[in-house]
Parts: structure tokens; C-alpha cells; sequence
């Protein structure tokens, strides 16, 4: 329980922002729920329209400071070699088959 009006004030903003910065998290983590539902599914055209709008989540999320900078980096960079490698995929396997005949 606060003693001072102060320090009441602080209470009410820190639930404030701690409330946005779980649903900034929240925003995040299902971005990148989706875009990794995708390409499980192996769906290229859904995942890189999920890796768009979770790129974009963790750029929010940095800016705003509810992830540091380098953390939201590296975490669009794995998303982004996922992309890369269900697009290898097709191609790779067009090569084994044509090595094959």
C-alpha cells in the first residue's frame, strides 16, 4: 500500500505499463506463433506474409523498449532463415529428383 500520493501515482502508472508491454509481448508472440504454424504447414505464401507482420511486431516491440534492440534483431533473423529454408525446400528436392532419372 502506498504512502504518498507520489508513490500512488506510481503504482497506477506501473500497472499502466505493465499492462501494454504484456499485450506488446502478447502481439509478438502470436506473430510469431503464426508465421512458425505456416511454415510447418509449409505454406511459402502464408509464411512470408507471417514474417512480415512479425518482423514487424519485434521492430514495434523494440522501439517501444518491451525488447531490447538486439534481441528483436536476432529473433528476425531465425525467422527469416526459416523462410529461407522452406523456400530451399522445393528447389532442393526438383534437384534430387532430377539427379535421380
Amino acid at each position: 500500500m502506498p504512502n504518498t500520493k507520489s508513490a500512488a501515482k506510481r503504482v497506477r502508472s506501473s500497472a499502466r505499463k505493465a499492462a501494454q508491454n504484456q499485450a506488446t509481448k502478447s502481439r509478438v508472440r502470436t506473430a510469431e506463433r503464426k508465421f512458425k504454424a505456416s511454415v510447418a504447414a509449409g505454406k511459402a505464401t502464408d509464411a512470408k506474409a507471417g514474417l512480415t507482420a512479425a518482423s514487424s511486431a519485434y521492430s514495434k516491440a523494440a522501439k517501444l523498449g518491451v525488447i531490447k534492440a538486439k534481441t528483436a534483431s536476432r529473433k528476425r533473423s531465425r525467422l527469416q532463415l526459416a523462410l529461407n529454408r522452406l523456400a530451399a525446400k522445393p528447389a532442393v528436392a526438383a534437384a534430387v529428383a532430377k539427379k535421380k532419372k
